[in-house]
């Protein structure tokens, strides 16, 4: 009997001083969360980049993509490689294989390594065709926080004189436009992303103490959750009710004591696998593969791994194009050609003919990325399902998604009107699918294709939340004063 009693006390004692900071903490992430289902955090699109660049003046192209590999030292053909305007001048953009970025001018294949704060901002009025400002050039600041732009590093950032308080930050190695801002997006992710993520600037620029923030703050909330599931069950009366309690004698709190014993067991199960779902986000101990084929698998779909391209017949391509990226697949040179709306047409380098891919070709060139399995599967998917589907991010329709049967059951994702890898998942990222992205974001395809339902649906279990969590804060706060 003292074993049990002393559980129980430990049970309480857990519950209520961990809740006070744990407390707040899920009443702050539920509150961000819902402001990030509107606004995200700051980045640049595609559809954005491609609508400020200029049209490629294909008439002052003089250098060879041979000739911009070789200026750039390149010895193997790099990740990405494509043609467009740097302000008034028409330039190769380089990533290499170990994804160091090179800019290369396509007029006289001078080797762009610094670009200066006049440059920037010149570059900047052109791209957003309003006065522009240079503000500062650093390092990283609240809004280019990610690692993914290191290699770019350090940034200038620029106000563009718009009226929406925009301002663009452009690499200062090679003149990039990587990220724009406006004033209310910056507003909103002060309330949204930046505490949801714990992505404050100090903190998130050291990747490493960022997942260990992130685990170490959610974990600790995983046991709150646990603990007072546990007594709110003990303290629970559903057919002898409690003569003086709260909520029609099911409980025997009263006030803000009751709202939090019976939200919190409303919301239970939700509430738990929401906090493991959000410790999970940073892929503890790397139990989840990545997203993406690697460098080699990716080298072995192309078929070409020398730095060469074949000479482009420029006159033969579209003067309305703003970027063009050369490409090899199974051993075949293709450009992908963009224009302002976005849209990519495959084009041979040769003559500018188009490019119509067959499906069985595809899938022959797809089994370049695992040599060591064979196609299990192959089908043209149109339509969204529970692993391929568009919510935060948009995916393209139709896609060909190709299955392996191989140890880890890896699909591959290829578009039919590119041909380019655009996707990969197997079995532990299809599960991470479920135990992430369904618990923590609700994304299921039957709540993303009719959008008001999905809001309703994760409105109505953070309001849940908010007040189980929201409830614990003043109370924890009350016992604190006294």
């Amino acid at each position: 009997m003292w074993r049990k009693l002393r559980l129980k006390r430990w049970l309480y004692l857990i519950h209520r001083w961990m809740g006070i900071a744990g407390c707040l903490l899920i009443a702050m992430w539920f509150g961000s969360g819902l402001v990030m289902m509107y606004v995200g955090f700051p980045g640049l699109t595609d559809a954005e980049r491609l609508a400020g660049l200029p049209r490629i003046d294909l008439s002052r192209v003089a250098v060879s993509p041979d000739s911009a590999m070789a200026g750039a030292g390149l010895d193997a053909f790099p990740r990405s490689l494509r043609l467009e305007m740097a302000g008034d001048l028409p330039v190769y953009r380089m990533v290499d294989v170990k994804g160091r970025p090179h800019t290369v001018s396509a007029i006289d294949g001078q080797v762009i390594a610094q670009v200066d704060a006049a440059t920037a901002q010149a570059t900047a009025q052109r791209f957003a065709g309003k006065p522009a400002q240079w503000l500062e050039t650093a390092e990283r600041d609240q809004w280019t926080v990610p690692n993914g732009l290191n290699a770019w590093r350090p940034l200038h950032r620029i106000a563009i004189d718009d009226g929406r308080g925009t301002e663009l930050y452009i690499s200062a190695r090679t003149g990039e436009i990587m990220r724009d801002t406006h004033r209310a997006e910056r507003f909103w992710n002060w309330l949204g992303s930046v505490p949801h993520w714990l992505y404050f600037t100090p903190i998130r620029k050291d990747p490493p103490l960022w997942r260990q923030v992130v685990l170490w703050t959610s974990g600790p909330c995983v046991a709150v959750a646990i603990t007072g599931i546990w007594i709110g069950w003990l303290r629970l009366r559903v057919r002898r009710r409690f003569a003086h309690g709260s909520m029609a004698g099911t409980s025997p709190y009263h006030g803000w004591m009751a709202w939090h014993h019976v939200a919190g067991l409303a919301g239970a199960l939700f509430l738990l696998f929401w906090l493991i779902s959000g410790w999970l986000s940073v892929n503890p101990n790397q139990w989840f593969n990545g997203r993406g084929f690697d460098g080699a698998a990716l080298q072995r779909y192309a078929g070409h791994t020398s730095a060469s391209f074949p000479a482009l017949a420029w006159q033969a391509l579209d003067e309305g194009v703003r970027e063009v990226r050369m490409t090899w697949i199974g051993g075949r040179p293709v450009l992908l050609m963009s224009s302002e709306n976005g849209d990519i047409r495959a084009v041979d380098p040769h003559d500018g003919a188009p490019v119509q891919w067959d499906q069985a070709e595809l899938v022959r060139t797809a089994a370049r990325l695992l040599p060591d399995a064979r196609i299990a599967s192959q089908i043209v998917q149109n339509e969204p399902d529970a692993y391929w589907y568009s919510h935060h991010h948009a995916r393209k329709f139709p896609v060909l998604r190709v299955g392996f049967d191989d140890a880890d059951g890896t699909w591959a994702y290829v578009d039919p009107s590119t041909g380019q890898v655009v996707g990969r998942s197997d079995d532990s990222r299809r599960l991470y699918r479920w135990l992430f992205n369904a618990v923590h974001s609700y994304d299921l395809v039957t709540l993303t294709r009719h959008r008001p339902l999905w809001d309703a649906v994760v409105w109505a279990l953070s309001i849940v939340g908010l007040v189980m969590s929201v409830s614990g804060v003043v109370m924890g706060w009350r016992r604190l004063r006294r």
